[in-house]
Order: structure tokens, then sequence, then C-alpha cells
């Protein structure tokens, strides 16, 4: 068994890594040719262009690895069933079952590498990318420059008018490598709702239970004083209390596809305790942890082409049936994302919906070939 699983495992592997350079040199020249309009902005040269859409790699890695391993799979076991060597190995007592086990042991490890990619190498590249791009461009930002909105309830300051909770919003322009807030507002509210103070500051760094805010603005208005116009303040330096966290800022900055697992509970968490819409964080966060066992989906809707007699098609036709097998899971799993958000479906439910019904497919495909073929 060990010789049978030596010769499924390098098949497999070889066919998989041969479809993933493939895959990523095609990315790597849409990303290079789209990055040339850039070129000459500030100190940005080719060479960073080049360095830019190579970091980006990672990050493509996670998306393709699912439907590389799937084609690569496909390639394989075709291969085998045309050469009839995957027939030989089924007289010499490889069963449906143990096959099955097989491609599922490897398929485990294709997830296992998602996972690590996913969730660690490439938001990790896709940060250090931006930095570098936007460093020789505009300045050492290392998320969009849309910025994002936040909210943060608290309870008053001891002296602070009036007394009761607080609703502030919060306006963030960019994170900073270091961690340092730039281009930020803050709208103060009391529990009815009416707007108390208004903050505007360059910058801000946050510390334990309060912010640093630097070169600020602070606009009050004053209760007693119907339409009166604020008193406006300027101030080299103050701090602000709030319960926001610099992960959770960070979270809410950065595109959605680039938070990991972790920044996707922490920000998710942080709307929902707020009673702000969470759903399409909730969401991201389940695809994200589910999407590394499509590469175990993907092995074991590969397995059946084994089954299919080499007259019954050719190893291109099977291949170029993996190809549109891979992209309907592609397109299901973004409309179940779309239509999860707007059924309000459970996160969960939505997020497995696609890998659920594929795997369904596959174990009924290849029991169906098993008895049947």
């Amino acid at each position: 068994m060990r010789t049978v699983r030596r010769l499924l495992y390098a098949e497999v592997l070889g066919a998989v890594a041969f479809v993933t350079v493939a895959f990523l040199a095609l990315f790597y020249f849409i990303d290079f040719v789209d990055e040339l309009d850039d070129v000459g902005k500030g100190a940005y040269r080719v060479q960073h262009a080049a360095l830019y859409c190579l970091m980006l790699l990672p990050g493509h890695l996670y998306e393709l690895l699912p439907i590389a391993v799937l084609i690569g799979t496909i390639y394989a076991m075709a291969r085998l069933a045309q050469s009839s060597e995957y027939t030989i190995l089924r007289t010499g007592g490889l069963g449906p079952r143990r096959a099955l086990t097989l491609l599922a042991t490897l398929g485990l490890g294709f997830s296992v590498v998602s996972f690590v990619i996913g969730d660690y190498v490439g938001p990790f590249t896709d940060r250090q990318a931006e930095t570098l791009k936007n460093s020789l461009r505009r300045g050492a930002a290392t998320q969009n420059t849309a910025g994002a909105w936040l909210k943060d309830r608290r309870s008053a300051q001891p002296g602070e008018m009036p007394p009761g909770d607080r609703l502030d919003s919060i306006r963030v322009g960019r994170v900073l490598q270091d961690g340092t807030l730039e281009d930020v507002r803050l709208y103060e509210f009391d529990a009815d709702g009416q707007l108390l103070a208004r903050l505007q500051a360059s910058r801000a760094h946050v510390g334990e239970g309060h912010w640093r805010l630097e070169d600020v603005e602070i606009s009050r208005w004053r209760g007693n004083a119907e339409g009166a116009l604020p008193a406006v303040e300027r101030l080299d330096t103050t701090t602000w209390p709030s319960t926001l966290t610099t992960a959770v800022v960070a979270a809410a900055v950065a595109p959605v596809k680039s938070m990991s697992i972790a920044a996707l509970w922490r920000y998710s968490s942080h709307l929902a305790e707020n009673e702000q819409a969470a759903q399409r964080y909730q969401i991201q966060l389940w695809k994200k942890a589910l999407y590394p066992l499509a590469c175990l989906v993907m092995v074991a809707l590969a397995l059946p082409f084994a089954y299919l007699h080499a007259r019954a098609g050719g190893v291109s036709l099977k291949v170029f049936g993996g190809i549109l097998l891979g992209i309907s899971f592609v397109l299901l799993n973004n409309v179940t994302t779309h239509l999860g958000l707007l059924r309000d479906w459970t996160p969960w439910v939505a997020a497995s919906a696609p890998s659920v019904l594929y795997l369904l497919l596959s174990l009924a495909a290849f029991s169906w070939l098993v008895r049947y073929r």
C-alpha cells in the first residue's frame, strides 16, 4: 500500500503543482500589466511593481488552490485511467473506500496548506505589498485610504457633563504600520442622540482605555443655548476615553478579503455589541474558516473521473470538465454569499452550502460509478 500511496501522491502533487504554477504565472502577468499604469508616480518604478505583484501571489494562491487541486487531481486520475494503471491498481486490491481514504488524506494536507496561506501568509504579504506601494507613492499607510466608520459605547467620565451614557461615532482615515491612526474624526452623542461634541485630529495613538489625539480641533455644543454656535477649542494633544483597540480599528479599515479569521471574529463581535450590521463579516468569517475544506471536496469530486473508461472521453475532455466544475464552484460560492446577505441566512449555512452541495454530488457520482461502471 505504501507503493500505491507513493504513486498516487506523486502523480497528484506533480499535476497540482504544474496547474498552480500556470495559474499564478497568469495572474502575475495580469497584475503586472495593471500596475504599469502606476509606474512613474512618485518613486514607484518597474522593479517595485514587479515586487508588489510578487507579494500578491500568496493571496492568489489561497483563492486558486481548490481549483488547482481539482484540475490537477482530475488530470492525474484521468491519466492513470487512460493508461490502465488505475485498473491494475484496482485489480491489485485498491478498493473504492481505500482510494477515497488515500485522496481524502491528501486533500486534508492541501486544506492545512490553504489555511496557513489564507490566515497568515496571505494577509501578511498583502499588508506588506500595500506598505511598499503606498510608501513609494503617498506615504506609509498600510491599508486603503477609503477609511472606515466605527461606533463606541461608553459611560461619561467623572465630571463630564452631561452625565450618562455616550455613543461615539468615529471615522478613521487609515492605519499606519506602527499602529498610528490618521485623519480621525469623532462625534460624541448623549443617550438621547443629541450631538455634544465633534473632534478632528490629524493623528491618534491608541492606549489602554483611551486615545491620545494630536493636532486637535474640538467643537462643543452647549445644551442650554438652543441654536447657539459651538465653542471651538484647539489643542496640540488631548486624550479621549475609548474602548476601541488598534486591532479593531485596523480590521475596520482593512479590506474584508485580506482579514484573518481572528480579525473577522474580533470585528464582527464589535459590530454585534454595538448593534451594527455584522452579517457580511460573519459570513466572511465562516467562509474563511470553511474555505480550506474545499480542497477536500475537490479531491472527492475528482476521484469519480478515475472510474470513467478511457473511451468515455480523453484526458483533455475530462480536464475541461474539471475547469467547468471549478468555475461553477467559484460562482456558486459568490452567489451564496450575496444571497445570504440579501435573505439574511444563517452565516454558517451561507458559507458552507457550496462545499456541502459539491461534496454530496461527488459522493453520489462516485457511488454510482463504482456500482454500475
